[in-house]
């Protein structure tokens, strides 16, 4: 496995494996890796030959600035992950490399005016910038997002296809810890209690699913009851739980084409993201969360 720090380097390198013939697929990540991060590699490895991977903490899609230095960081133990998952190269740049004077950012506005884009301002912008960035610099055939991410991948899925950026999307489902938590970096700061009230978020998703099939439809009557079970839990704060059209991430009212049930949650100072894709036609629901 190769680990470089240039954009030069990484060019020279997969230009290599495409003289080779070989499909570049692409894993943009910020490090300190699990479980969900090595289930994209694994999707990633089942459409291209040749992996790649970055490890960049992006300051400028960090809201927080505490949230950005407190962003949990382990790149040795994030390598062997990577070397084990099969990784061929892992690109991990500095700020430096990354952003020379920039004066350019892209931007998705449309899609990212509700969810985490109305409670993270400027979150977004800096994620298109960095996934674009990266693109040029890696110039994969296919890159692949996770689905806890929703609004991130549906969003680079316009950006990709609005920007002509020759390569495929690749949603993967979400990783969950054996209790339905879904995973993610931030876990790591949830302390036991929180942790254990933090299953309220997948509790109330499934509760969503056995409403859906029963029929209900009403995006208020889901919520509702949705809330209800999360606020039995404590939180901290409760940003969103919300439903939106999966094309545009519109609010609707009612269930009636493919859809996304989000919520965003506080459990101390740790917020929690998850979500279910809802899929409905004549025979009923199809929920994938």
């Amino acid at each position: 496995m190769q680990i470089l720090y240039t954009t030069n380097d990484v060019r020279t390198h997969v230009a290599k494996a495409k003289k080779a013939g070989k499909l570049i697929g692409f894993v943009p990540t910020m490090g300190y890796l699990h479980r969900g991060h090595i289930s994209l590699v694994e999707e990633s490895k089942r459409h291209t030959g040749y992996q790649v991977m970055s490890i960049f903490v992006n300051r400028i899609q960090f809201n927080d600035a505490n949230d950005f230095n407190n962003y949990p960081k382990d790149l040795e133990r994030d390598f062997d992950l990577a070397r084990d998952a099969g990784v061929d190269l892992v690109f991990v740049p500095d700020e430096k490399e990354m952003y020379r004077n920039n004066l350019t950012f892209v931007d998705v506005d449309v899609l990212t005016k509700n969810l985490c884009g109305a409670h993270r301002p400027g979150h977004f912008r800096g994620v298109f910038t960095v996934v674009s960035k990266l693109f040029n610099i890696v110039q994969p055939d296919a890159a692949v997002f996770g689905q806890k991410d929703i609004q991130q991948a549906v969003s680079i899925e316009k950006m990709t296809a609005d920007l002509d950026f020759p390569v495929r999307i690749i949603l993967a489902p979400t990783v969950r810890e054996e209790d339905g938590l879904a995973m993610s970096s931030r876990n790591k700061h949830l302390n036991p209690d929180e942790r254990i009230r933090a299953l309220a978020i997948s509790r109330a998703l499934r509760k969503a699913e056995e409403m859906l099939s029963s029929d209900e439809r009403s995006a208020a009557a889901i919520t509702a009851e949705m809330t209800r079970i999360i606020e039995e839990s404590s939180p901290t704060k409760i940003d969103y739980i919300s439903i939106v059209r999966y094309g545009d991430l519109d609010f609707i009212d009612t269930i009636s084409e493919k859809s996304v049930i989000a919520a965003a949650v506080f459990y101390g100072a740790t917020r929690l993201i998850d979500n279910m894709i809802v899929e409905t036609d004549a025979g009923g629901a199809r929920c994938v969360y």
